[in-house]
């Protein structure tokens, strides 16, 4: 029964996850005529009254990634199973007879409106224009840039002038070319004047840094080579664009495709399988920021959130974005503390400060190299961040980033995903939270030689390397954020599951006052003197008070009410141990010495008892005798609670 209503909470969860990701469920399955096509479920529809058809994998990729192919379906479709064996949809909207004119990118914004906020469907497809299927992949694209992946063009028509038109090399075709001139409302000569074709636009893909992949015969005498996609690549390149061409030397304007599609499908999944996570559409926070012209922006994590790096490049970028806006910033980085500590500090140095509208957390870093947490651990931390700040504002926007350090670039070059990483994408997943994967980005980056690990600048990234991430999480927000605020669309409002991933996540995380213990003889609390104590200290801890000791058998304490109880104290080079029992249990020793002590005055929380039962208890706690470090100090900030 206790793994039936388990299941039965977990995907409750997930199902709401879903929903906040876009995700399928229930009756959002797509509604057609069903058939099969090369062993795939296919399901034909149609949209504003075009024809459509949408071909489903046997089992769908993280994200739910698609392509989007533009005429001549099922031929040379070898990239296309290739990719459905990887999980991703492939779609398609017939507009063939309209050469990508505005009409025709209007319906194709009608399908993806329908695939994307109906069904799931991931808003950034790979584009897959064959032939004249480039006019509509090329023209969509520089009309929606921010929901372009990348585009796969295979012997793509770039400028309707050398085909259908034949007005250079190409031979043409004269009944095409009055189609097309129809479509377009032109005439002979406004067409040859005509300045909006593939060739003319690409500034705006550059900017958007949409990457191109074109496949081509350099023997085409249907769409020529030379005015078509020699254009684009010189052109992209001057614009500083990224772009590869595959020329099949002797081959003409068939067969198209490759006979070994791996090269196709290794550019589509390098440029869907996004390192952005975006789980919501930002909504409330851009509603705050630009109707209400007031925002809240908090950023919680360790020195890498302290440190002068992403946070103020991130906090430059939105004031940019919303130069009217008052913002207001709660910098909560404290150098070395994780997610365990996040989660208990995070009332008092967050949201006590007010509603935010939008929370940066980055903790992956010091789950893995401080704290060394094992899975349970770094789920129990975020799930205690993410899950207080919805109880406290349900409308909160949250963006977790993964910053990386030697070791876990490590794991990533070896086809591995870091254990803090993975632990935090399963609560940000199951709560539909945004996450950014820089970690997983610097090492793709360095193993293709664009960076290296120096220019980044290693755990503590340089500028450099700071950009990369804030320009990451721009990129995410531009994707939603363009064009103009729709205030007659329902704010989304989300709610926390009902039941979290682990019942024992610290979700009720909470400091608690040093004055509530009950002290014995050797134990004071007040400003230590650190002029007088071996090992460095930082400043954030000079000025604080704290429950000082340092005599073995000195004892306190500590009436509770919750699953667990511990110490957030700093452990420098005289740091010994605490022995602790709870509702007149065995006493257990608690080493409060880190590995990194030796030289410095170290934030760490400890925790003395966990698992508990969620009523109250009895702390005690005595200084252990002299351990093989050597100390016998304690110096607590706070106790924390759950």
């Amino acid at each position: 029964m206790v793994l039936k209503r388990r299941l039965k909470s977990l995907l409750l969860g997930f199902g709401l996850a879903c929903c906040l990701m876009g995700i399928v469920v229930g009756d959002e399955a797509f509604q057609g005529v069903t058939s099969k096509w090369q062993g795939f479920e296919r399901v034909d529809f149609t949209v504003d009254g075009r024809r459509c058809w949408v071909v489903v994998p046997n089992s769908p990729a993280e994200g739910r990634p698609w392509i989007w192919r533009a005429r001549f379906f099922g031929h040379e479709p070898q990239a296309d199973i290739a990719l459905l064996n990887e999980g991703f949809h492939v779609a398609y909207c017939d507009v063939g007879s309209l050469f990508g004119n505005p009409q025709a990118v209007a319906y194709w914004d009608a399908f993806y409106k329908k695939v994307t906020e109906k069904h799931g469907l991931n808003p950034r497809p790979a584009l897959e224009g064959m032939s004249r299927g480039g006019l509509i992949i090329y023209n969509w694209a520089v009309a929606n840039p921010e929901k372009v992946a990348c585009i796969y063009g295979d012997a793509p028509v770039c400028d309707f002038k050398s085909w259908p038109g034949g007005k250079g090399r190409g031979k043409g075709s004269p009944g095409d070319w009055k189609k097309c001139l129809q479509a377009y409302r032109l005439d002979e000569k406004s067409a040859l004047e005509y300045a909006s074709n593939p060739v003319d636009r690409l500034d705006v893909l550059a900017r958007a840094g949409v990457p191109i992949l074109h496949v081509v015969g350099e023997a085409d005498s249907v769409v020529p080579v030379s005015e078509n996609t020699d254009l684009i690549e010189k052109k992209y390149l001057e614009l500083g664009g990224e772009i590869q061409v595959i020329r099949k030397a002797g081959v003409g304007h068939h067969p198209h495709s490759l006979k070994d599609p791996a090269p196709i499908v290794a550019f589509v999944r390098k440029h869907t399988q996004s390192n952005l996570r975006r789980r919501s559409d930002f909504r409330n926070s851009r509603i705050q920021f630009e109707n209400k012209r007031k925002g809240h922006v908090a950023f919680m994590g360790g020195s890498i959130t302290q440190m002068d790096g992403y946070r103020p490049m991130v906090c430059a970028d939105l004031q940019k974005r919303f130069p009217k806006t008052d913002f207001l910033i709660t910098q909560a980085g404290i150098s070395s503390t994780c997610s365990t500590t996040g989660a208990f500090r995070l009332s008092e140095h967050v949201l006590e400060k007010g509603p935010v509208d939008l929370l940066f957390v980055e903790f992956a870093v010091n789950d893995d190299q401080d704290a060394g947490h094992a899975r349970q651990e770094c789920i129990r931390g975020l799930e205690g961040i993410v899950r207080q700040a919805l109880r406290h504002n349900p409308k909160m926007d949250i963006v977790v980033t993964y910053f990386v350090n030697p070791g876990m670039l490590k794991q990533f070059q070896n086809g591995k995903t870091p254990l803090s990483i993975e632990s935090h994408e399963s609560v940000v997943g199951f709560y539909g939270v945004s996450s950014v994967n820089l970690a997983k980005e610097i090492a793709e980056r360095i193993s293709a030689a664009e960076i290296t690990w120096q220019q980044f600048g290693g755990t503590h990234p340089k500028p450099f390397g700071n950009r990369i991430c804030a320009d990451m999480i721009d990129q995410m927000f531009s994707q939603v954020w363009e064009g103009p605020l729709n205030l007659s669309v329902p704010v989304r409002t989300p709610s926390v599951p009902a039941e979290p991933i682990d019942q024992n996540s610290y979700m009720r995380g909470r400091f608690v006052d040093l004055e509530k213990a009950e002290t014995g003889k050797g134990w004071r609390i007040n400003q230590p003197q650190w002029n007088s104590i071996p090992g460095s200290k930082r400043a954030d801890f000079t000025r604080l008070p704290m429950l000082c000791g340092s005599q073995p058998g000195a004892s306190f304490s500590l009436r509770f009410k919750g699953s667990a109880i511990g110490v957030y104290l700093v452990a420098g080079p005289d740091a010994g141990s605490l022995e602790a029992s709870i509702d007149g249990g065995e006493f257990r020793s608690y080493l409060l010495y880190h590995r990194f002590s030796k030289g410095l005055h170290y934030p760490r929380t400890v925790l003395l008892g966990d698992n508990l039962d969620k009523g109250e208890h009895l702390l005690k706690v005595r200084i252990a005798p002299q351990g093989k470090q050597g100390g016998t100090a304690a110096r607590i900030i706070r106790f924390v609670a759950n």
